[in-house]
């Protein structure tokens, strides 16, 4: 089959586009709103995108709590998600208002960064510090600018649980990462093909 996103013409139940370009990490933040109150949500659209310094982005359909927080104090954390937390993980994406706090929604317990004031997950087995850079709306070849608000953080601080290092390596199967499919669905990490790189290749 062949279909035009723009068109909507693929004639099925449910669009496939997100379950094609997949998976995904889980772009799971914590922030603080100015009132002080914690806020924690899961975004499917997330990934690092450099390393030096190292740069992480999520990207939000509509100008919701996370960004708001983010923008209002320039600080948030990216909480690993594992097979153990994807029930937590789903329950912080109900529509709560911002004076509710996901964590306590969730059952989840708060533990406190260390160069940033959001608190993080404490039962995630890595979880990423992070300052404000920018927020980028991204636009249509048409030029229409977009209700997307792609956030960028500068990682300044790295949570490692030492159970996931195994011979000097976070290991993704050991933890068991989940990933982001398409529809309502997730998948596991729990399975690792190495290949080396060609010589000269890039990182």
């Amino acid at each position: 089959m062949f279909y035009e996103p723009a068109k909507k013409n693929h004639g099925l139940r449910y669009a496939p586009l997100k379950a094609i370009v997949a998976p995904r990490p889980i772009g799971w933040i914590s922030s603080l709103g100015a009132d002080g109150v914690a806020n924690l949500a899961p975004y499917s659209f997330f990934n690092m995108i450099a390393d030096t310094p190292p740069l992480v982005m999520f990207s939000s359909v509509g100008r919701k709590d996370s960004v708001r927080n983010i923008e209002a104090t320039g600080e948030f954390v990216c909480n690993l998600v594992t097979l153990d937390l994807l029930e937590p993980m789903n329950a912080t994406s109900a529509p709560l208002p911002p004076s509710q706090d996901e964590f306590e929604h969730a059952g989840l317990e708060k533990a406190p960064s260390i160069l940033v004031r959001p608190p993080r997950v404490a039962r995630a087995k890595a979880a990423l510090e992070c300052l404000y850079v920018e927020t980028f709306r991204p636009k249509s070849r048409a030029g229409a600018v977009l209700d997307q608000h792609m956030v960028i953080g500068e990682v300044v601080g790295v949570h490692v649980d030492d159970a996931a290092l195994v011979d000097g390596r976070f290991d993704l199967g050991k933890v068991t990462t989940v990933a982001r499919c398409g529809y309502q669905d997730y998948a596991p990490v729990d399975r690792l093909i190495a290949l080396e790189r060609p010589p000269g290749a890039g990182g």
